[in-house]
């Protein structure tokens, strides 16, 4: 796999050096005690090597660069009345004004990013299977329909509305192809001295030793999400990215699935961080710049208010992560877990990261063969809702419920 190499510099792959001095911005914006609770119980959660962090009295000491011994200083703020202001082109709830009546979400900028991508790239993905000459599931063309009904949605409560994606296309103009040399040095790197150069077949166990494998991971994974995030910091600057997938259990040979009876959902939120994922200098500066832009503060009661919206609409149980070995569960609706996932560290807003549906259930199966429809049908002997406007209704309630209460008067 390409996850956790490093490229020059102590850099992961296809990162951005860090500019540490963007965090002179944030000084004296957080207390000491603030800083502790995010690092230990949010981002930091699964520990991390001694040096990197070292949290004093009134500074904290961050490694900048560990061959260099280069460290950077945050001095914290005396106390919660004496922080300054935080840096942030987006904005808080409790900065909003109240809203009109019938537009809770009035002047509230959200961005949704429908996940992965559809058409002609979803068997590279890995997000397609078909079920003898059945409609084929595609992952990315499900999470753009959800969207594009979201946000009419969301455009009628007042909200302004952008895509980070918005046809089959990818955002990224790099390919494949341009990966290719990256993905042999990748592969030697990791052990495999003579790479192969293609997939020969998609069922080959040895695939992912292969250059056309790693090329493609390198495009669809990194290049893609990276371009995403250029799209949400330097030209949408929302007040919110909505993260929009469908989840899975493993369905063996794509082209004769294994379809189960399990169904769940879950949200994500940025966080819980791996000892080896802080060991970059890039994902150790964009985790502290997240946890001082203050994202999870607002973060947090949102998914979980989404979340429950969401369980309302679908009667989905909570899904449990197998193992907690990435994960770390957070908030108090049971459905909200932080992971540190490339799309919720590098968007430098709320990120709030939807996993609704088992694709390969049987029940979701059918509904998603049955397409859009308008009303209520019955699927599997009980009336349900398509289930793309299912999604979107149930994170648009979800929206409308948390901006309701939190909301300010426009300081």
């Amino acid at each position: 796999m390409a996850v956790g190499l490093q490229a020059a510099e102590n850099i992961s792959v296809l990162g951005n050096k860090p500019r540490w001095d963007v965090l002179e911005h944030y000084q004296q914006t957080i207390t000491r005690d603030e800083f502790a609770h995010l690092i230990n119980d949010v981002y930091g959660t699964h520990g991390f090597a001694p040096d990197l962090i070292e949290i004093k009295d009134d500074t904290a000491r961050i490694l900048m660069n560990r061959a260099a011994q280069k460290f950077f200083t945050l001095r914290f703020a005396d106390s919660t009345e004496k922080r300054k202001l935080v840096p942030r082109l987006w904005r808080p709830a409790k900065s909003l004004s109240p809203a009109g009546s019938g537009k809770p979400l009035s002047g509230l900028k959200i961005a949704l990013d429908p996940g992965h991508l559809g058409g002609k790239w979803a068997k590279m993905e890995e997000r397609w299977f078909q079920v003898g000459d059945s409609k084929p599931v595609q992952e990315g063309d499900l999470t753009l329909c959800v969207a594009r009904f979201l946000a009419t949605r969301l455009r009628d409560l007042g909200a302004k509305v952008s895509f980070v994606r918005n046809d089959d296309e990818p955002t990224t103009a790099k390919r494949p192809d341009d990966f290719r040399e990256l993905a042999r040095k990748i592969l030697i790197r990791n052990g495999v001295p003579q790479p192969r150069a293609d997939v020969l077949d998609p069922t080959d166990p040895e695939k992912e030793k292969t250059i056309r494998w790693q090329s493609e991971i390198l495009f669809y994974r990194y290049s893609e999400i990276r371009r995403r995030a250029a799209l949400v910091n330097f030209k949408l600057h929302p007040d919110l990215v909505l993260c929009l997938h469908f989840n899975a259990e493993g369905w063996g040979d794509p082209n004769s699935p294994t379809l189960t009876d399990i169904n769940h959902l879950h949200l994500l939120t940025n966080g819980s961080y791996l000892p080896e994922e802080l060991e970059f200098d890039d994902e150790r500066f964009e985790m502290i710049r997240r946890l001082l832009g203050r994202a999870y503060d607002e973060e947090l009661p949102l998914a979980d208010t989404i979340a429950l919206a969401m369980a309302r609409e679908t009667s989905l149980p909570p899904y449990a992560y197998p193992t907690t070995n990435s994960t770390t569960k957070v908030g108090t609706s049971g459905y909200v877990y932080a992971r540190n996932l490339l799309a919720t560290r590098v968007y430098r807003c709320p990120v709030v990261y939807c996993e609704p549906y088992v694709m390969n259930s049987k029940d979701v199966f059918a509904r998603i063969q049955a397409g859009d429809y308008e009303g209520t049908r019955n699927i599997n002997g009980v009336e349900r809702k398509s289930i793309f406007r299912e999604y979107a209704d149930s994170v648009a309630e979800g929206l409308v419920e948390y901006y309701s209460k939190a909301r300010g008067n426009g300081d």
